[in-house]
C-alpha cells in the first residue's frame, strides 16, 4: 500500500467513495426513498422533479434509481446534464433529443437527469416541456433544482415532485461515524458536533469536512474541523452579538475583525451562522427579533454588492445603539 493510500484523508474523494449505490443506502429521506422504491418495484417511473438545497441527496437518488432499474447497463441508459453549465436552448434541442432518439434494447425507457434545472432559461424550459411530451414513450426525465419556483408550471405539472429538506443532525452524525470507522479515523464527540454544525444539513459538506480534517492530524476534533471548514465557533458568534447588544460596539467590532481577518471567515458565512444560531442564544424574543431584522437587512445589502466588512460593522453598531 502506498503512503497516500495508508494515510487518512488522502486517496479517493470520500463523497464519491461513500456515495450510496442503492436507494436502501440513502440516509435521512425515508419517506422519499419509500415512494421512489415503489416506482422502481413496479417499473413505472414518472417524470420526477427533485427540489431542495445542495448536498442532501438529489443526484444520489437519481443515480440510485438508474442503478436499480438498469443494473450494470445503467450508464448507457442514463444521461446526466448540468443546466448551470449549459443554459441555452441548444442543450435541450440537441443533446437531449439525440439521446432520446437513440435506439436501445431491453428496457422500456431511458433516463435523462438534468441537474440544476432552475438555471435553464425560460425558452429552454419551454423547449424541454415539448421534448418531454415528444419522447414520453421511451424517456423519463429527472429534474433537480434548488428552487422549484424557478421551474415553469407546465413542467412541474408533468412531474412527481419530491421536496428534499436539509438532512437531520442525527443522519449526518451517523454517516460521519460510519465513514470514520471505515477509514480507521478517531473522531471525538465535539468533532462530530462541529462537523454537523458546519454542514448545516449538507451531507456532502460534512463528508468533505471530515476528509479535510482527517488529513491534518491523527484525531478529528472540534479545532481541526473549524479550521478546515472555515467556520466560526458558535460561542464566538454569540460573544460578538452579546457585546453589541450590551452596547459595547468596540468589543463586538474587535471580535468581528478576528473572525474576518485572523480566522478567514467570509462575511456571508458570518451572516449565515448568525441567522441559524440566533434562537440558540440566551436572549429575549425582542432581542432575537431585533437581531434577525438587522441580519436580513445586512444580508440583502451584501447580496446587492455592498462591502461585507462595512455592512457587518454597521449591523453591530445598530445593535449597540439600540441597547
Amino acid at each position: 500500500m502506498s503512503e497516500a493510500e495508508s494515510e487518512p484523508g488522502r486517496g479517493d474523494v470520500w463523497i464519491e467513495k461513500y456515495r450510496p449505490q442503492t436507494l436502501d443506502e440513502i440516509r435521512g429521506h425515508e419517506g422519499i426513498v419509500e415512494r421512489l422504491q415503489s416506482y422502481v418495484a413496479r417499473n413505472d417511473l414518472p417524470h420526477l422533479l427533485f427540489s431542495g438545497p445542495a448536498g442532501v441527496g438529489k443526484t444520489t437518488c437519481a443515480t440510485a434509481i438508474a442503478r436499480e432499474l438498469y443494473g450494470d447497463d445503467w450508464e448507457e441508459n442514463f444521461l446526466e446534464l448540468n443546466a448551470s453549465d449549459q443554459r441555452g436552448i441548444d442543450v435541450v434541442r440537441e443533446r437531449i433529443k439525440d439521446f432520446a432518439r437513440t435506439s436501445f434494447g431491453g428496457y422500456e425507457h431511458r433516463i435523462i437527469f438534468l441537474d440544476e434545472a432552475d438555471a435553464l432559461t425560460s425558452d429552454a424550459q419551454s423547449a424541454l416541456r415539448r421534448t418531454m411530451e415528444q419522447f414520453s414513450n421511451n424517456v423519463r426525465f429527472i429534474l433537480s433544482c434548488n428552487y422549484s419556483s424557478q421551474i415553469i408550471d407546465p413542467i412541474q405539472s408533468r412531474c412527481a415532485v419530491f421536496r428534499f429538506s436539509p438532512l437531520s443532525d442525527a443522519a449526518v452524525a451517523d454517516e460521519i461515524r460510519s465513514i470514520a470507522d471505515e477509514e480507521g479515523i478517531e473522531v471525538t464527540d465535539d468533532g462530530v458536533d462541529a462537523l454537523v454544525y458546519s454542514a448545516d444539513g449538507d451531507m456532502r459538506a460534512a463528508i468533505n469536512g471530515l476528509q479535510g480534517a482527517a488529513a491534518t492530524g491523527e484525531v478529528v476534533d472540534e479545532a481541526a474541523v473549524f479550521a478546515v471548514t472555515s467556520t466560526a465557533r458558535p460561542e464566538d458568534i454569540h460573544e460578538m452579538v452579546e457585546s453589541a447588544l450590551d452596547g459595547d460596539f468596540t468589543a463586538a467590532r474587535s471580535r468581528l475583525n478576528e473572525l474576518l481577518t485572523e480566522e478567514g471567515i467570509a462575511g456571508g458565512d458570518v451572516i449565515d451562522q448568525l441567522h441559524r444560531s440566533v434562537w440558540e442564544f440566551d436572549m429575549s424574543d425582542r432581542e432575537a427579533v431585533q437581531v434577525l431584522e438587522r441580519v436580513g437587512e445586512t444580508d440583502y445589502r451584501i447580496t446587492e454588492g455592498a462591502n461585507e466588512r462595512i455592512q457587518l460593522e454597521a449591523m453591530l453598531a445598530s445593535l449597540a445603539l439600540d441597547e
